[in-house]
């Protein structure tokens, strides 16, 4: 791995020290530090800048200084010094070149963690778009929730990787952080009004509500922008909106699971930084994020009842929409609580859009994508994972496998409403 130079970090008077530390191979060829830093240091190894919002603080942090070429030329990979830093909560790699395969652990009230992977980031805009002109030129991780931290480690098993960047982000907390906010598990006034028109219309054959009806499914709960507190200084140009949808993408941001209520604002926060930030996309990459808690929470600006594309899957964002729900579902199993969420938010977007079916697949266009060359004309289900058009896990086995499931509920939830006038 290597460093590169100019950061919005500030690093302490030890990093002449510490960084500067040299890498040993071990026995089977990773590196590591000869000599770690301490741990009771008076100043931190990293110092996170608080951002001109004045609540969120960022560092980002060039990683390669702190291994000499002997340990960058070691196939088997290299280990940083632990570092220590003021408090983060949430860590990311980017990089140009091959993937690093990298891992992190963090310290939390003085002990360290196990070692978690940094997945390739498979979002982001279309290279040939106005947003992906204006995007760095980098590849990225996923951007880890690991609770409140104050310091870091990086594994590589790639020694070979170019110009690698630790990016550590601090969101703040505020006090509307720790508001009441809505889930789905709530009904507001659509979903009455709407529920009032299929009482009233319940001895009418679906079949014949379909052949009549302009009506759809009701408009979830959705917790707006502000609730989650960006900041607009950041925003890389304005909303691009399509004409038509053809298919709702369904992700997990890979961020952990082991989050609270008042966490989700910040979490949010930080990918929204991170996104705009770091990458250079316009907003935050997902149209919508459903929590562990069954809340919907607005991602990317230009208006939720709209058709604004988003950065969320690379070479398929032109005619979609993209649904991220909050954690890891590789190993995890989803509440169904939040993948009511996700049923009832799909449902009231197609519906909205004169889209009679959420069932079945659809002939769509590849802008490009790691998995479909642009151009590439492929039939895709209509509510999908992001593995169907890109090669990552996403949005993780244990979500995936329930796909089919939300697509039959999401077909029954715009059936139901398909009332006539």
């Amino acid at each position: 791995m290597s460093f590169t130079r100019g950061s919005c970090a500030h690093l302490s008077v030890l990093v002449g020290t510490t960084l500067a530390v040299a890498l040993t191979v071990l026995p089977g060829g990773v590196a590591t530090a000869a000599s770690p830093p301490s741990a009771t240091s008076a100043e931190p190894d990293i110092m996170l800048e608080l951002q001109a919002d004045g609540l969120v603080s960022k560092a980002t942090v060039p990683l390669a200084d702190a291994a000499p070429a002997a340990a960058r030329s070691s196939s088997q990979g290299t280990l940083s010094p632990r570092l220590s830093t003021s408090t983060f909560s949430q860590v990311a790699l980017t990089w140009r070149g091959k993937d690093p395969g990298a891992s992190v652990r963090v310290r939390r009230n003085g002990h360290w963690s196990t070692w978690k992977d940094l997945e390739p980031l498979g979002d982001g805009p279309e290279r040939g778009s106005a947003e992906g002109r204006r995007a760095v030129d980098r590849r990225a991780s996923d951007l880890v929730w690991v609770g409140s931290a104050d310091g870091v480690q990086v594994r590589s098993s790639n020694a070979r990787a170019d110009d690698v960047d630790l990016v550590l982000i601090d969101p703040g907390e505020t006090s509307s952080d720790r508001a009441r906010t809505t889930s789905t598990t709530e009904s507001n006034k659509a979903e009455r009004t709407a529920a009032a028109r299929v009482a009233a219309a319940e001895d009418e054959p679906v079949t014949a509500r379909l052949a009549t009806s302009t009506r759809h499914a009701p408009r979830p709960n959705l917790n707006a922008r502000r609730t989650w507190n960006p900041d607009p200084r950041k925003l890389n140009g304005t909303p691009v909106y399509m004409k038509r949808l053809k298919q709702v993408h369904i992700h997990h941001t890979a961020s952990g699971n082991g989050y609270s209520r008042s966490d989700v604002p910040r979490m949010i926060r930080g990918m929204y930084n991170y996104h705009t930030d770091s990458l250079g996309w316009f907003d935050i990459g997902y149209n919508f994020l459903v929590d562990r808690f069954a809340r919907i929470w607005v991602g990317r600006s230009g208006g939720a009842h709209r058709l604004v594309r988003g950065a969320h899957t690379l070479g398929f964002n032109h005619k979609s929409v993209g649904i991220a729900m909050i954690g890891n579902f590789e190993s995890a199993d989803p509440r169904r609580e939040a993948r009511t969420a996700i049923v009832k938010l799909a449902a009231w977007k197609f519906g909205k859009n004169g889209k009679r079916l959420a069932t079945g697949r659809v002939r769509i266009t590849s802008k490009g994508s790691d998995r479909f060359p642009a151009g590439t004309t492929v039939k895709l289900p209509r509510i999908d994972g992001h593995r169907d058009t890109n090669q990552t896990a996403c949005p993780g086995q244990k979500l995936y496998d329930k796909l089919p499931t939300i697509r039959r509920r999401t077909q029954k939830r715009m059936d139901k409403y398909a009332v006539p006038q």
